[in-house]
């Protein structure tokens, strides 16, 4: 495959979204920084991608909570600035006005400077936000042999989730004619009435073409962003706008694995995601050597399982799990789930479907089921969440679907105690 001279293009990671519909998980932090997958930030998948396609120019835009992420990509994403390379978190500045972001395009915006100091014959402007394993340079060989002036990375998604994407009306040679974005009445792909085609949010421009459009933009009275603006002036100026298949990218080393693509923008699609992970064959492979994926590196000693005691029924054993490094499971059992770094279950305890984040400790005999339980939170023994969703939502948030979500810092009330028996009461529910 040709490869393109990678200096001339720069990178840029929108990664300031409140991610609203994500909280709690996204009280304390951005959506891109929330944890996932045992050892990840959500932000670690497009860096990943970037990288091992060999884009080593990566600014990150950040503004809301940034400061977790901020660490994050200043701690683990370290490149050798000798010989150009460098992934730079970029706060909100301010630098055109006395105002934030007031939209994705804005972000860029009021970071032109960026582009002029690099000068790149192309900008991939990529989201965040999203978990996906994608080889870029695919699309930059069509959008550079082709002369677009925008390529836009689209997958076809089920017509009934359409409304959440912008959706795109293509000719037969892929070229762009028409743009909606989050239509109530989404329209969809010739001959395939029950899909439409979504954009994923990853672009490619021709550098001037980008310059130019924002700086008409931004003297415009409009909403500064990308789907909003920025795609239906590019098209009522006539500019050369095509799509990317990305049903037909394939990463090194897993060509015959269908392309993974989520947007983790609820606790439903996170804990979907999640549980995607630890099917038996997953869609999304993290153990491809040839497409690794890299993170923050925590010095930890190895997973440990504890007791063997059949006959109390003291048994550390996880199934269909990823356990991180610097857990132990003492003595109780785990399914169906995925425990970050240094957590503990407890004797007799049982967590089924769950996400344990950092530091989580799960007490004697506690019982979770389908709950995402944030960083440093103690589960008192004898507790139960996940069984009765009345009592959980009265005490807990949780989502549409079901799923619990116990946020950082919550302090968590074991069962009230029987003083005269001197032992929990069975039927006392936890609250926090």
């Amino acid at each position: 495959m040709k490869i393109l001279q990678h200096r001339d293009v720069l990178s840029i990671i929108l990664a300031g979204g409140m991610g609203e519909r994500l909280f709690p998980l996204t009280r304390d932090r951005a959506k891109p920084a929330v944890p996932f997958g045992g050892r990840y930030r959500i932000i670690d998948f497009a860096l990943n991608n970037c990288i091992n396609s060999g884009l080593t120019k990566i600014k990150v835009m950040t503004q809301f909570k940034s400061n977790s992420l901020i660490e994050h990509i200043i701690r683990t994403w370290r490149l050798s600035s000798d010989i150009g390379q460098f992934v730079d978190p970029v706060p909100a500045q301010m630098r055109r006005g006395p105002h934030w972001f007031r939209g994705t395009a804005d972000a860029v915006y009021q970071n032109l400077d960026l582009i002029f100091d690099e000068e790149p014959d192309h900008v991939c402007v990529f989201g965040g936000d999203h978990i996906y394993m994608m080889d870029v340079n695919p699309m930059l060989l069509a959008h550079e042999e082709g002369g677009h002036d925008l390529t836009i990375a689209a997958i076809p998604v089920p017509i009934a989730e359409a409304s959440r994407f912008g959706i795109l009306e293509v000719a037969a040679d892929g070229r762009i004619v028409n743009f909606h974005e989050k239509p109530t009445v989404p329209s969809p792909m010739p001959g395939q009435p029950e899909l439409a085609l979504a954009s994923m949010g990853n672009y490619i421009f021709r550098a001037g073409v980008l310059i130019d459009v924002l700086e008409h933009d931004a003297l415009q009275d409009t909403s500064h962003d990308f789907g909003k603006t920025i795609i239906p002036a590019l098209l009522a100026g006539g500019g050369r706008l095509y799509t990317y298949d990305f049903s037909t990218n394939r990463v090194p080393g897993d060509e015959d694995l269908a392309p993974y693509w989520r947007d983790v923008g609820t606790i439903d699609s996170y804990w979907d995601a999640s549980m995607d992970l630890i099917s038996v064959t997953p869609p999304l492979n993290l153990y491809n050597h040839k497409w690794p994926l890299k993170s923050h590196a925590s010095q930890q000693p190895p997973a440990k399982f504890v007791f063997a005691d059949a006959v109390s029924q003291r048994i550390g054993i996880a199934t269909d799990s990823t356990v991180a490094s610097g857990c132990i499971i003492s003595g109780g059992t785990i399914h169906r789930s995925i425990l970050f770094p240094r957590v503990r279950i407890n004797s007799f305890s049982h967590v089924e479907e769950c996400v344990l984040m950092d530091g989580v400790d799960v007490g004697r005999y506690a019982r979770l089921r389908r709950v995402i339980v944030d960083r440093g939170v103690k589960i008192p023994p004898h507790t139960e969440i996940g069984f009765d969703e009345e009592e959980d939502r009265k005490r807990f948030h949780v989502s549409e679907g079901g799923v619990v979500v116990i946020p950082k810092g919550a302090e968590v009330s074991g069962p009230p105690i029987d003083l005269e028996g001197g032992g929990p009461v069975a039927s006392g529910p936890a609250t926090i």
